[in-house]
C-alpha cells in the first residue's frame, strides 16, 4: 500500500512554518544577500551559485524529498501578518530506531533578529518533533562566542552538554562548537553553560 508523504505546516502565534516553494526564490535570495555580513560569521562558505534560481530549485526539490523520506524537515519562517519571509529552520539528520533523535539548525534575517521569531519557531519545531514525529532528543550546536544563539537555545529549554572540537567548517575554518540538547522528557535542571 502506498503511504502518503507527510505534510508539514506548523502555525504559531505570529508565524507559519512551511517547506520552501519555487516562488520563494526572490524573497529568499534578497534576504540572504542583504544579510550576508550578518550571517557569514556563523555559517559555512556558500557555493558561488548559492543564490541562483537553479540552486534554489535544487533546494526546493531536496526539501520535498527530505520530508517524504523523513530524513529532514526544512521549513521557512513566514510572518502571518504580511507573508514576509524571515528565515529558516531545519530539523535534520533524523535518526530512527533506538536513537529517535535529530539535529536542529536555523537562521534569521538581520532585520528580524532578536524579535522572538526564532524562539517561537524553535519551540514549535521541537513540539512538532516530540509530539508528531515521536522523536526523543533534539540536538543543536553553535559557536562558543555566538551568545544570541546560546541564549535562544537555553531560553527554549536546551541544556548545555559539552564541546566538540573542529565540529563544522564555518566561514572557511574548522571551528569548535558547544553542544546542546533537549529531551522529550527532560528532567535535567538548569545548567551553567560552558
Amino acid at each position: 500500500m502506498f503511504r502518503q508523504a507527510p505534510q508539514v505546516r506548523i502555525n504559531t502565534a505570529r508565524l507559519v512554518l512551511r517547506p520552501p516553494r519555487r516562488e520563494d526564490h526572490q524573497p529568499w535570495a534578497t534576504l540572504r544577500r542583504e544579510g550576508h555580513g550578518f550571517l557569514a560569521h556563523w555559517e559555512p562558505v556558500r557555493a558561488a551559485d548559492h543564490l541562483s534560481p537553479q540552486a534554489f530549485r535544487n533546494r526546493v526539490a531536496w526539501a520535498k524529498r527530505a520530508i517524504e523520506t523523513e530524513r529532514a524537515v526544512p521549513l521557512f519562517l513566514e510572518r502571518k501578518e504580511d507573508g514576509t519571509l524571515l528565515g529558516a529552520i531545519t530539523l535534520d539528520n533524523i535518526r530512527r530506531g533506538p536513537a529517535q533523535s535529530a539535529t536542529v539548525g536555523y537562521w534569521v534575517g538581520e532585520a528580524f533578529a532578536r524579535q522572538g521569531y526564532m524562539s517561537e519557531a524553535l519551540e514549535a519545531v521541537v513540539a512538532h518533533a516530540f509530539a508528531r514525529m515521536d522523536l526523543s532528543r533534539i540536538e543543536a550546536a553553535c559557536l562558543p562566542e555566538n551568545t544570541p544563539s546560546r541564549g535562544l537555545l537555553e531560553r527554549v529549554g536546551f541544556k548545555y552538554e559539552g564541546v566538540a572540537q573542529s565540529y563544522l567548517q564555518i566561514n572557511g575554518r574548522w571551528r569548535t562548537h558547544v553542544l546542546y540538547a533537549t529531551l522529550r522528557r527532560d528532567r535535567r535542571g538548569p545548567t551553567d553553560a560552558g
